[in-house]
């Protein structure tokens, strides 16, 4: 009479293969971490509240001198750069309302260029954006 055993399925070599493979994946995978930008505003000593419009256009500069139309980086800093984003944003509408933030601690500069590039093509509803005093309100 023949002895019948069963089959053993060693598992430990499976085992071995699949962690290293959860290894190896877990290190090759790139885990992407969104930034924001985050901008801090100075404060004003008086404020009026601007009504908000469906459309609009907003400049952020930040304190390294960085321009974004839109939340949109613009690829450098140049006066040209920022008239061709208005531009196209805009379509023409210079009647939009434009809202300029820019860091606490950006340059001063920065804020003039922004202003005389709105300026030069014809935006009059300019507005530069500020935080309030907590105590005031």
């Amino acid at each position: 009479m023949h002895d019948k055993t069963e089959p053993e399925v060693n598992m430990t070599s499976l085992i071995d293969v699949v962690l290293l493979l959860l290894i190896f994946f877990m290190v090759s995978t790139s885990f992407v971490k969104q930034s924001q930008i985050s901008i801090q505003l100075p404060e004003a000593e008086s404020s009026t509240q601007v009504e908000e419009s469906t459309q609009q256009l907003d400049i952020m500069i930040t304190e390294q001198g960085t321009y974004l139309v839109n939340n949109r980086e613009l690829v450098n800093n140049r006066p040209e750069t920022i008239r061709n984003a208005l531009q196209k944003l805009s379509d023409g509408n210079t009647n939009l309302p434009l809202t300029i933030s820019a860091d606490a601690n950006a340059r001063h500069q920065h804020v003039v260029t922004a202003m005389d590039v709105a300026g030069k093509l014809g935006f009059t509803r300019i507005s530069i954006a500020t935080i309030s005093d907590p105590a005031e309100q």
